[in-house]
This record gives structure tokens, sequence and C-alpha cells, in this order.
């Protein structure tokens, strides 16, 4: 397949630290490519660079010709004022296409994307929902390729499984950085590690993340081997350099030489194999032997008359693990404030055990000064901490959390995301604890970091409660998980699957249930009526001739006829949308019929 975009040896540099340097990589058709690496390896800054919005220092990029790329920044950059509608028409004008056609897309993008109210200002737009109108920015374009930076951020697990499925089904190529490594396994057929310990500065394997991590383990593996056989051979060879100078006049040139290029290959092997070290994670337990650590009874919390969760019960003991679903604005950070004691329930109780150490890590890092240096932030009140009852020098402690002697001084402000979550993670296990309340921890880590907190993690000996939408982190860590469902209820489940399947939106749910069952399903209610029986018999079809209808009015939108005329475009629209809720108002019938009686 040919290139849409490919890297000829390019090198850029930040500040005094070298990103990447020579690298030469290609972008195809078909592309469906995760970007993965370490903090600071250089992910975002190549996206921007194949985007054409930053330059690199030496190098070639080379773009088709005729091809549409969009870039999908980490952050969004979309006006507060304008409307929702505004934001996608804006996003078409640079392409040529009729008044009729631009209006066409734009809502069809926004239905398909979920929005309901598309004259909402942006500013209403909670953080999952700008982060679905900059998506759908991206998407009404019809880009050949699309590069996405961290596209899951600030999306909830719905909506990481919304974007899951419009990638899958994509007509495009794409390329995206991303850091939950289940959404990669769903949506890439490539996986792409930019990392200084590959020969080549980046390691690529076809197939999916799981593909690409044994074979990882395998190259690391064997690149490791390879470092302690040449080391051992170097050694040899500079016993018998080293011998007394009647010996060194009678040896070969070429051996000397041979030594030298040796040297090379060690040290450049060394150099490789150090960039594969790890946060060193462990969370401190007091150990305690107390069975209940903390009880929650028939709790309840409302916000300006909203129910958030009610009669919720549950026990946390030593070993027990306990993950927390939902969407955005559920209450699930609210629930964990009233564990922690910051907040109290509005009925019920929270009995905690005596003299009971909980530690939280907030999602907002809000004790985190922007002003200290980083030296002040791992070791507030001197050159050393006490971590597992023994003093740790502030250079070693905060080479534990990969970071160089050279940026304690630096600002907490000028560290990125990522570094600015070690710190936090840093503080926590100075403390003991017996309960851990974890808001969101995985935010701004990489693959790397993320593992190293699970292994941390699983070693805990207290309990551990953990609001995430890292579906492979709660997979690997929690026993159970508490899920909302958006309106005051929270409900036990066995894992994240089971809230998914019991949280479908019930379109989705009653357009899998096959209307053909529906006079088999007669003989099984006991309270309908003859009449119910009789409607219920002939639904089918009256469901049938409805989405017939509504493939109509589908295919009117299409004609060049209605599309070149405004105010006839609107009209179908209208129409569109009418068919559209006779069908759903049929499903919802037909959905009250067949449970009637059970």
């Amino acid at each position: 397949m040919a290139n849409l975009v490919s890297c000829q040896s390019i090198s850029k540099t930040f500040g005094v630290r070298n990103l990447f340097a020579d690298l030469t990589i290609g972008f195809a058709e078909g592309e469906r490519l995760g970007l993965i690496g370490p903090n600071g390896s250089g992910k975002s800054t190549l996206m921007k660079i194949l985007a054409g919005l930053e330059s690199q220092d030496e190098g070639q990029i080379f773009v088709k010709k005729n091809i549409r790329l969009v870039y999908l920044s980490q952050k969004e950059e979309i006006s507060l004022e304008k409307s929702v509608d505004d934001v996608l028409v804006e996003a078409l004008a640079h392409i040529e296409m009729s008044d009729a056609e631009r209006f066409m897309k734009t809502n069809q993008m926004l239905g398909k994307c979920g929005f309901q109210d598309t004259k909402q200002k942006v500013s209403l737009l909670s953080g999952g929902w700008l982060k679905r109108l900059a998506i759908a920015q991206a998407l009404v374009q019809e880009p050949d390729i699309l590069l996405m930076d961290e596209p899951t951020n600030h999306l909830d697990l719905e909506g990481i499984l919304w974007l899951e499925k419009i990638l899958s089904h994509s007509p495009f190529a794409f390329v995206v950085i991303s850091h939950d490594r289940y959404f990669l396994d769903n949506v890439s057929n490539r996986i792409v590690e930019l990392s200084r310990q590959y020969a080549d500065g980046y390691l690529r394997v076809e197939g999916k993340y799981q593909d690409f991590l044994r074979r990882r383990l395998e190259l690391l593996s064997t690149q490791a081997k390879q470092e302690t056989s040449l080391a051992n051979k170097l050694r040899r060879e500079k016993e018998w350099l080293s011998r007394g100078p009647k010996a060194r006049t009678t040896k070969a040139q070429y051996r000397i030489d041979a030594a030298g290029r040796l040297k090379g290959e060690v040290s450049e092997l060394q150099e490789r194999n150090a960039h594969n070290k790890k946060i060193n994670i462990g969370f401190s337990s007091t150990d305690r032997k107390t069975k209940k650590l903390l009880e929650v009874h028939k709790i309840a919390k409302s916000y300006d008359g909203r129910q958030i969760f009610a009669d919720l019960k549950f026990t946390l003991t030593p070993g027990v693990r306990i993950g927390i679903l939902g969407g955005n604005g559920v209450g699930k950070s609210t629930l964990m404030h009233v564990l922690s004691g910051k907040l109290e329930p509005d009925q019920g109780t929270v009995k905690r055990a005596v003299g009971l150490k909980t530690i939280m890590f907030d999602q907002k890092r809000d004790s985190l000064d922007p002003e200290q240096s980083l030296r002040r932030a791992l070791a507030p009140a001197g050159d050393s901490v006490v971590y597992a009852g023994r003093s740790v020098h502030v250079v070693g402690w905060a080479k534990r959390f990969l970071f160089t002697p050279e940026q304690l001084d630096v600002p907490v402000g000028r560290l990125s995301g990522g570094e600015q979550a070690r710190i936090f993670i840093a503080r926590l296990m100075l403390q003991e604890a017996d309960v851990l309340l974890l808001d969101e921890p995985t935010n701004d880590l990489d693959i790397p970091s993320l593992e190293v907190l699970e292994e941390g993690l699983a070693e805990f000996g207290g309990a551990l409660v953990l609001v995430s939408h890292d579906r492979f982190l709660l997979d690997s860590l929690t026993d159970y998980v508490l899920g909302f469902d958006g309106s005051g209820g929270c409900t036990i489940y066995g894992d994240y699957r089971q809230w998914i399947d019991d949280n479908k939106p019930k379109s989705e749910a009653k357009k899998k249930k096959p209307v053909k069952k529906a006079k088999q399903a007669v003989a099984k209610l006991k309270k309908i009526t003859m009449a119910e029986q009789k409607e219920l018999e002939v639904i089918e079809e009256k469901i049938s001739l409805a989405e017939e209808s509504l493939s109509e009015v589908q295919k009117r939108l299409e004609e060049p006829e209605v599309q070149s005329d405004s105010e006839v475009l609107t009209q179908v629209c209208q129409e569109m949308q009418d068919a559209q809720a006779a069908v759903d108002k049929l499903y919802e019938r037909w959905d009250y019929l067949e449970g009637k009686g059970k």
C-alpha cells in the first residue's frame, strides 16, 4: 500500500532534550495505527510535525498529493461562544460544497455523535461532550488520514466505546496516540512505540496491542542478552589488550580495531537498554488486622435537587478492591469525597474503624503548587524522605520516579501532566494507609507507568476504591464494580462488562431483540388484554413499514435537488426526524407490550 505520509531521517530537539533522531517511518492507506511511547518520547511533537504545525530540525516530510489530512489535538481549541453546529459548519468552510450540502453533513454528523440540541452553546458542554464535538469537527471533514492525540481524554466509558465503534468501521486511515490499552487493542491493526531503547528509534509491530507486547518482550529480552554477551566478550578483549608492552607489539591491528568497534556496540546497547527503566511504585499498608475498615450503610446524596445516589451499602475490608463506573457528572467523585470524610452523606452512615488511615488521589491534583520546585514537591521537609522506615535522599527518590537530578530545581508548573501525576504518586507512597481512594489515577500516565502502578496496587494489603475508565486496570485489579446509571441508581456488578450491558441505550437494546419473536412472546404474557395481544401480533409489520419510510426519507436527503435547495433540505430533515421518532415510538410500544405480564 502507498504511503499517505512519510518521514525521512527526521530529528527534533526540545530545549536540551533530543526527542528523536534520524527517524524514518511511513503511514500507509488503510492505516489503523496506535502510537505509544514513554512520556517525553516525542509522540505529540511527531503528530504536529506530520500535521504541518511544527517543523523538524532535520530530515523531510512527504505528503501524498490531494489527500485530506486532519489533526485532532489533545486539547480542544474551540470557541466557547459558538453553537455546536457553527463549529462544524466552520470546519467545512475550506472545503468546496454547497450550503445545502454543508448543512446536511453538519446535522448528520452531530446526530451520529449524539448531539440533541445543535444550537447549544459550546460553553455549556461538559468536558466529555466538548471532546465529542472536537471529534465530530474532525470527522465531518471526511479525512483520508486522521491524526488523533489522546482522543479518549475526558470521555467516559460510554464515550470511549462510541469512539471505538466509529474507528472500527472507519473508511479513512488514522494514527492515534493513546494510553488506553483495551482501546488500542480494539481499534488498531499495528502498533508503533517511539523509544530510544530501539535501534531505529521505534518498534513497529503488525497486529493488535497484545501482539505488540509479545514481540516487544522478545526483542528486549534478546537485546539484554546481546548486551551481556558482548560485554563479556569486550572484557576478555580488554584483558588481552592490557598485557605487557612486549605482548602488545605482536598484536594484530585488526584485533585492536575490532575491540574498538565492540566497545561502541556495547555502549550503544547499554544506552538503549537503560531506557527500559520503569517507575518503582509501592504503596505502604498499615497491615492492621481490623476486619471491617469502613462500613457504608444506606447512604444518599443529592445536589441541586438531583439524586446522585441513594440506599448505597457496602463494606471495605483489607484486600477488598472496588471499581466505580459511570458517565461524567453522575457522582463518582462525590462518592469518593464522602468515603474520605470530606463530604457528609445526606442520609445514612459511614462508619470508620478507630484510627483509620485513608489517603486519596484526587484527579484535579489541587495540592500541587505550580511555583514550587520539583525538589520541594518530592521532599517538602529537607533533602531526604522516609520511605518504608528508611531515609532516602531526594536525588535517589527523584530517580525512582524517572526524574533526573537536573530537573530538581524546575518549577512543577513546567512539568508535563504525566510528570505531575508521578509527583502525586510519590507523595502518596510516603504515607501508610488502610484505605486507598484513587480518583482517575491513570490520567496522563504513560503505559510503562500504568503497568508498574498496577503492580504496586496489586501488592497493597489494604482496601482499594478505584474510579477509572481504564478497562484494563479495572479488569486486573478490582473484585467487583459499583455502577452509576446516571439517574440516582448505583448497582453492584461483577465486572465492567455487566455494567455496559445493563446501561446500553434502550433503542440499541430493542433493535437487538428480534421482532419476529413477538408472536412467541404472546403465549408467555399473562396480563395482556385481547386488544393488546392482537396489537403485539401485528407490530412487527408496523415497525417494518415505519423503517421503510425512514429509509426513503434518508435517501431523499442524498438527492442533488434536495441538497441544492436549503428550504427543501430543512423540510426533509424535519421529515427524517419525524420518521425516526415514529420508529422509536413503535419500538417503545413493542417493548411495553412484550414486557407486560412478565
